[in-house]
């Protein structure tokens, strides 16, 4: 049958139309050409079309909720390892929600939660939870069953079928009205037994409040969210207050007000899961054996009193030195009381009390017990010689023999007797059981062994051999005794470590080969497979490690270098292909091989230089050597004053620089200007014997010497050479003749020549030589100073007679300038220009009078200055 998004059309028009558009006989019924069954359609149509629109919502919604099922699905084996951050925020916050309402009653404090905090983290781990019935996963949306005493979680169908297995067999074992007795059935894990009417028959959550509980991926799994509110154990009163939880309730948080253990100090308030305290104050209580005190600190129950004491037996004839703990003892002597009968003593080890009645006082009878006496105590009673008659220990025949003290012998009459199986019978003593050599052929409780016991009832004993079936893990085989129906879960659990080992996740055995090894933060701590000693660090993990890439640091073959490659010890190559047969063959997928390469070439540049050294250029270790630069040789020839100038080589004694034939061009030494008249040559050249022309050092004599004694000379023989050894022609500054025989250079001022210094008045004369004259001085003296101030004075007089000559020029200049004024009217222009005629040369007649009298006057001084010069 198809389905029903199948059974009317393909086309898209049809499923994206609403039901309304549908029912209308103008609509488009699709693509292919059907719009005349639309038209056409009866008026149910609308109905059957909402009907499958229906379903089809439905069927989406289902498989909707499949894909959301197994999105959230817990201890899946295909963990992705890219959202662990993002699970373990999620993980913690679950975590954080289920706690918090037990961390806010212990002010944070969570150490109490670390057991159930561990069964809920196993909720979330890949592979903690294993139904051990089933050894497989126990998923976020399968129904389970948690052990009360052993909190274990199974997959509900699997522990029906184990309570109900559990139960038939034991059942079918020892129940001979087979099914008319309830049989407990046990715990798979803890063995802890259940009644018949505790087999689970529905899915709750842990607290066991809801009836199939829908999977919240922000709640436990299989948790319905509410608080437990399970009654805690040791029963306090309170409740538990985390939301439902798998595994045991936490001990209670809650505050109590209690008194100490002994009760003598005031309440305190205590958690309530440790409300018993101490006041460490001693006990005093009176002890049992109402001697001694306690001498304990504060404590719930006084201990037996540990000291010892002397104390009495029970009879009171004993005494002895024994812990107080036990004051009842017995000294092991006979009471030997008299009795009440007052003939026999009692026979009864130490006791308390009264003595009990002599046993002959009561009514008594022959060993037969036919005949009644009724003597005093002190008198035997005698066998009746009757026929004992009593029954023998076969239950079948009486005794034969007279009446008798003790016990009756052995029946041992012949009977024709059955064996025990019921095959046989045979004529013998009815004191012996008759058993056949037959062997029981039936099969035993186990269904797998005969029983093979000599003369079996029928009643075959349980299989004592062992069972010895490989259990489910795979790994063990079942220790119980041979049985009936499937083996118990292996009880051994694996731990699954990481490569490590420092990381482990118990899971139950069989288990350990689809879980998936945990996650370690430890570093990896396998050994290198290359020969590094030591790996590049990461983390711990369970494939093998990558590939090594540390530098390699062989030590090349060829150089003392190491090799700079990351490690190539295990490389991935391609291995060589297969040469095909013909087209007809396959070509099959590249194989890769891990293979050691060998390091590569040392490229580490060495600076190396040409055959003639003229440059030093970095080259490969691998192709280190010299070489030529193609520049000239330059090497120094034989001659030592010329290089080679062939291309750069290497020099052998078959390939030698050439050979120098140029001449000497030595330099010369410093002032010989001949060339030396050898070839090139090596050494120093040979003493220059040409003479040399010069002047002399006041350039006035012409000298010729040696050139050798001129250039080999010091400096004061070469001034000597240099010299005509006549006076020196120069004059110096002061204008004197140099006194020095011809010199170099200039003349020294140091003129020995006297000459003549006067007074500033020339009065006063004295000689000095020519170098000291500037720093001498003569200076006046007073007769000096008096014609000095003479002539002052006639200066004076001169200057005053000027100035009244030049003010009274002034003077008539003014009046006759006030004269023309006064005249006034216009004159002529040559009256003008005759007057200002005038007035030019009158201007001129008065300067050259002026000057006259001036220069009168000062000759006259001069004259009268040399006068008094002249005189003195």
């Amino acid at each position: 049958m198809e389905p029903a998004w199948r059974q009317q059309g393909r086309g898209r028009g049809r499923s994206q139309e609403g039901p309304g558009e549908r029912s209308r006989p103008g609509g488009a019924a699709g693509r292919g050409g059907r719009s005349k069954a639309a038209v056409t359609a009866e008026p149910d149509r609308g109905v059957s079309v909402q009907s499958k629109f229906e379903e089809i919502r439905k069927s989406n919604q289902a498989a909707a909720q499949r894909l959301v099922e197994s999105c959230i699905s817990s201890s899946s084996d295909e963990d992705d390892d890219g959202g662990v951050e993002h699970k373990d925020g999620k993980r913690g916050k679950i975590l954080l929600s289920t706690f918090t309402t037990y961390t806010d009653q212990t002010g944070g404090d969570s150490t109490a939660l670390a057991r159930t905090g561990q069964y809920v983290s196993d909720l979330f781990q890949s592979g903690a939870l294993t139904c051990l019935i089933c050894i497989s996963s126990v998923k976020r949306t399968q129904q389970v069953w948690s052990c009360s005493s052993c909190f274990s979680l199974f997959h509900l169908p699997c522990i029906q079928k184990w309570a109900r297995d559990s139960a038939f067999l034991v059942s079918s074992v020892t129940d001979e009205d087979f099914g008319q007795k309830q049989h407990p059935w046990p715990c798979p894990k803890c063995r802890a037994e259940y009644p018949p009417s505790s087999t689970p028959n529905r899915y709750t959550c842990y607290c066991g409040k809801l009836q199939d509980p829908p999977a919240d991926p922000w709640l436990v799994p299989h948790s319905c969210g509410s608080i437990c509110q399970k009654e805690l154990k040791p029963t306090c009163g309170h409740t538990c207050l985390l939301l439902c939880h798998p595994g045991p309730c936490p001990p209670c948080p809650k505050m109590v007000s209690v008194s100490c253990m002994c009760g003598k100090a005031k309440p305190l308030p205590r958690r309530c899961s440790n409300k018993a305290w101490s006041c460490q104050q001693h006990c005093g209580k009176l002890l049992a054996c109402k001697q001694h005190t306690c001498t304990q600190p504060c404590h719930t129950e006084c201990l037996p009193c540990p000291r010892f004491s002397v104390q009495k037996c029970v009879c009171g004839r004993g005494e002895a030195e024994r812990p107080c703990a036990s004051p009842r003892w017995t000294c092991q002597q006979v009471c030997g009381s008299l009795l009440s009968c007052g003939n026999h003593t009692c026979e009864v080890v130490c006791h308390d009390g009264v003595c009990p009645p002599c046993p002959r006082s009561i009514s008594r009878s022959c060993p037969c017990g036919k005949t009644k006496s009724s003597l005093p105590c002190t008198e035997e009673v005698f066998p009746c010689g009757d026929t004992c008659d009593r029954r023998l220990s076969c239950g079948k025949h009486t005794c034969s023999m007279r009446c008798h003290r003790g016990s009756c012998e052995t029946c041992r009459q012949e009977v024709e007797k059955e064996c025990r199986c019921g095959k046989y019978r045979k004529l013998m003593p009815c004191h012996k059981e008759y058993l056949c050599d037959s062997k029981c052929p039936k099969t035993r409780s186990c269904q797998r062994h005969q029983c093979r016991r000599k003369c079996c009832p029928g009643n075959c004993p349980p299989c004592d051999q062992s069972c010895g079936r490989t259990l489910g893990c795979r790994n063990h085989k079942c220790p119980s005794v041979c049985h009936q129906g499937s083996c118990y879960p292996c009880p051994e659990l694996v731990d699954v470590r990481c490569t490590c080992g420092s990381t482990f996740l118990t899971v139950p055995c069989g288990r350990e080969r689809s879980t998936k090894p945990p996650r370690c933060k430890e570093p990896c701590r396998c050994p290198p497979s290359c020969h590094h000693p030591t790996r590049e660090s990461h983390r711990c993990h369970p494939s093998s490690c990558p590939p090594c890439r540390q530098t390699c640091l062989l030590p090349l073959p060829s150089c003392s270098h190491t090799c700079p490659q990351p490690c190539h010890d295990l490389v991935l190559v391609r291995s060589q292909q297969v040469q095909l047969a013909g087209p007809w063959e396959q070509p099959s997928e590249p194989a890769f091989v891990e293979k050691a390469l060998p390091c590569p070439p040392c490229q580490v540049p060495i600076p190396t230089s040409c055959f003639g050294e003229h440059e030093v250029t970095s080259v490969p270790c691998h192709r280190r050597g010299r070489f030529s630069c193609k520049r000239p040789c330059e090497r120094p020839l034989t001659c030592g004053n010329h290089s080679c100038s062939r291309e750069c080589h290497l020099v052998t004694n078959g390939n030698k620089c050439e050979v120098c034939d140029e001449g000497c061009s030595k330099p010369r030494p410093p002032g010989c200007p001949h060339t030396c008249p050898r070839p090139c040559h090596p050494g120093n050249c040979p003493p220059c014997s040409q003479m040399i022309r010069q002047r002399c050092h006041c350039k006035i004599s012409m000298l010729y010497v040696e050139c050798t004694k001129m250039t080999s000379a010091d400096e004061q023989t070469t001034v000597e050479l240099g010299s005509c050894n006549n006076q020196c022609p120069k004059e110096l500054r002061c204008g004197h003749r140099c006194k020095q025989v011809c010199h170099p250079g200039v003349c020294e001022e140091k003129c020995q020549q006297k000459v003549k210094l006067r007074c500033p008045c020339k009065r006063i004369k004295k000689e000095f030589l020519c170098s000291l004259s500037a720093q001498c001085v003569v200076q006046c003296d007073d007769t000096c100073r008096d014609q000095q101030k003479k002539v002052s004075q006639m200066k004076e007089a001169q200057q005053k007679a000027a100035k009244e000559e030049e003010q009274r020029k002034l003077q008539e200049e003014l009046e006759a300038f006030e004269k023309r004024q006064q005249r006034g009217g216009r004159r002529s222009k040559k009256r003008g220009r005759r007057e200002e005629v005038d007035d030019d040369q009158g201007r001129r007649g008065r300067w050259w009078r002026c000057a006259t009298f001036m220069l009168v006057s000062l000759g006259g001084a001069l004259l009268s200055a040399a006068a008094y010069y002249l005189l003195t």
